[in-house]
This record gives structure tokens, sequence and C-alpha cells, in this order.
């Protein structure tokens, strides 16, 4: 790995002009606001490095069902690993992709849109049930969910670059090295990140917006939008993207 300066010098080189980037854990099968902010950026970034958290999105999401909503859960290893990243988070138990795509199925098969994509989704569950690390399983989903959705932006690996410093100056660190006009992030850091030292670098912060989705045809009332993006594709199919504001 070249030393900052070097990799800072080199990643603006190769950065388009006004390249906005966003840093973000990674995700179990996330909602739309997460592929919103992937589409709506140059470079997207999983911060592996980041402390796994427990009982956070990190290996769990919620869909909708009859009975209302419901969570699904990657099962993980955590008991005395409190302050493993979340690079370092492996599965506990192997037969979870098989229970998880069995559910969305039960759920979902007489969804609009489960014909359409029902395919490609447990293709995804099939090739990533062997995978004993979080990380990979969640990467796994975003970039095929990304193919399903036509969004073509680069994920990138906070381990690939230097981190340096405390939260915000790491989170600078990272878009300095990628050529970064403007870091995008989402609304849940304002309560800590210090937008002057990105002022300072001539970064620009730009804050993302999840307000005002349009609703889709879900199948059970009341309407919920705080629902994973499979949810969206399963009524939806082939028009989910259109309920994304960066469509």
């Amino acid at each position: 790995m070249l030393p900052l300066g070097h990799a800072d010098a080199a990643a603006r080189a190769a950065a388009p002009r006004g390249t906005r980037v966003a840093v973000v854990q990674s995700n179990y099968i996330p909602w739309k606001g997460y592929f919103d902010l992937i589409a709506g950026v140059d470079v997207f970034v999983l911060y592996d490095d980041a402390q796994y958290t427990r009982r956070d999105w990190r290996n769990r999401n919620r869909i909708k069902t009859a009975h209302g909503v419901q969570w699904l859960t990657v099962p993980v290893q955590v008991t005395g690993k409190y302050l493993q990243p979340v690079r370092e988070v492996v599965i506990s138990d192997p037969g979870w992709a098989a229970t998880h795509w069995r559910t969305l199925t039960h759920h979902y098969g007489k969804a609009a849109g489960f014909a359409a994509v029902a395919p490609a989704l447990e293709g995804l569950y099939r090739d990533v049930a062997a995978s004993q690390r979080l990380s990979e399983i969640n990467h796994h989903f975003l970039t095929g969910i990304n193919k399903l959705l036509g969004i073509t932006t680069p994920i990138r690996w906070s381990s690939e670059l230097e981190l340096m410093g405390d939260r915000t100056e790491r989170l600078l660190g990272m878009c300095r090295q990628l050529g970064a006009a403007t870091y995008v992030s989402g609304p849940t850091a304002r309560g800590y990140l210090d937008e002057r030292l990105f002022q300072d670098a001539g970064i620009a912060v730009e804050w993302a917006d999840y307000s005002a989705y349009p609703e889709y045809r879900q199948l059970h009332p009341p309407f919920e939008h705080h629902v994973s993006i499979v949810d969206v594709l399963l009524n939806e199919g082939t028009n989910a993207r259109q309920f994304l504001k960066h469509a």
C-alpha cells in the first residue's frame, strides 16, 4: 500500500473531477435509502474496519408480512468479540441462507414482482450460502442487488485505504485518497461529524435525504417504508428502480 501522501496524489489523479464519495458500514439486504446513497455517488466505500455493532443493521433487516414487520437475522459469533471490526465477524449457523430464502418465498410468493426477480435473488442466496464472513455476505448482496437495480457505482473496501486518526479524520482521509470533491453522508452522522475538517480540506459535505419516498404495491397494509430492498424488488419486480430517488 502506498504511503498516504502518495496514495492521495494517485487517487486524485485517477478520480474524475467532482467525485462524490460515501463511506458506510455494510448492512444485510439494506433498505432502499442505502441503495439510493450508492446510486447517488461515484465511489461507495464499505467501512469494514469499523467496530461491529450488535443488534444493528450489520447482520439483519426487516421484511413486511401479513402479521407485520419481521426480522431476518444472519446468525454471527459475537460472544467475547465485542471489539471486533465488521470484517472479522463470522457466521455461526451455515443453514441461515436456506432459511431466509424459504421465509421470503413464504411471505412474498404472491407478490406482483416475485416471478420476475425470485430466480436472481434465490441465486444470490444459493451462491453465498458457504461464505463464512458477514462482510463477504453483505458485499455479495449489495453487488447482486445493484445489478438488479441497474446501479453501476463501484464499491471499495476501507481496508484498501490508509486509516488514521479519530472517526472524522478517518472519513476525511478516505475521501482525500479517493479524490473526493463531495462527501455524501447519512443523516445520523450529524451527531459526530466535524464538518470544519472537510471544509478546511476543500471537500463539501452533503447530507442524504431519505424523506418523501413514493409508495409502491406492498402486499400487506399499512404501508411501511423502512424495510429491506427485497420488499421493493419482490413487490415491484423490474420496476423497483423507479421507487428510488436516483432512478
